[in-house]
């Protein structure tokens, strides 16, 4: 919406969740930005490629889903889907390289997201190049996600009756507990988030992307 409203792109977002969507969409509607951008309830791998490809792709807490196996069809879908020179942003959590993954169930796992697959960011990355991406830029945002979900935490406690009208008590209990213990999983260095640009290259190598990243945050 955001993107539609200040740099009038045609944009499309894609979920699993009929309800997400419909709220998506009812928003979209109310700011009159149907004509310029819509959700729709699809797998990433159905995702059909417009006439020449895509400028941009973003996506933001969905690799810590597809699993390590399914990461090759995951970056090549998104490789497929764009245009030469396009960008692709790829945003979400990871884990320490030297961590082992549990053998047991985490707390996470068995009430939270019971098909994450949290992997170190050198995997993603290597798999990305496997299929021909070129990496530009890599950045952390740990100690940022740390501060977010004590806010969410915070806030969550603060209108702890209200909530109990749309979940019972386990249910705010699992996530005031969830988004505690991964703040401190931020706050350690246990867990990572990181977000990072990677640029389907043209066959001359000319991409005409600003020069630093100080550059992309004020391009516009």
């Amino acid at each position: 919406m955001y993107a539609a409203e200040h740099y009038g792109v045609q944009a499309t977002g894609i979920t699993i969740s009929q309800p997400q969507a419909e709220l998506a969409n009812q928003r979209i509607d109310e700011m009159g930005l149907s004509e310029s951008c819509c959700v729709l309830v699809q797998d990433y791998r159905e995702v059909k490629s417009p006439p020449g490809g895509y400028d941009a792709l973003v996506s933001v807490g969905r690799f810590e889903h597809v699993g390590e196996k399914m990461l090759p069809t995951y970056f090549l879908q998104a490789w497929n889907l764009l245009l030469p020179g396009g960008v692709f942003l790829n945003h979400g959590i990871t884990r320490r390289y030297s961590r082992s993954p549990r053998r047991e169930r985490s707390f996470s796992e068995a009430y939270v997201f019971p098909d994450g697959e949290l992997n170190p960011i050198s995997v993603s990355l290597s798999a990305a190049e496997k299929v021909g991406f070129e990496v530009r830029d890599v950045e952390s945002l740990r100690e940022h996600y740390a501060l977010t979900l004590r806010a969410w935490v915070r806030r969550l406690e603060a209108r702890h009756v209200d909530a109990l009208q749309y979940v019972d008590e386990a249910t705010y209990r699992v996530w005031r507990l969830f988004m505690s213990g991964s703040a401190y999983g931020f706050s350690s260095g246990r867990l990572n988030v990181h977000q990072a640009l990677l640029v389907r290259p043209t066959p001359n190598g000319k991409i005409g992307l600003p020069l630093t990243r100080a550059d992309w945050y004020t391009a516009g």
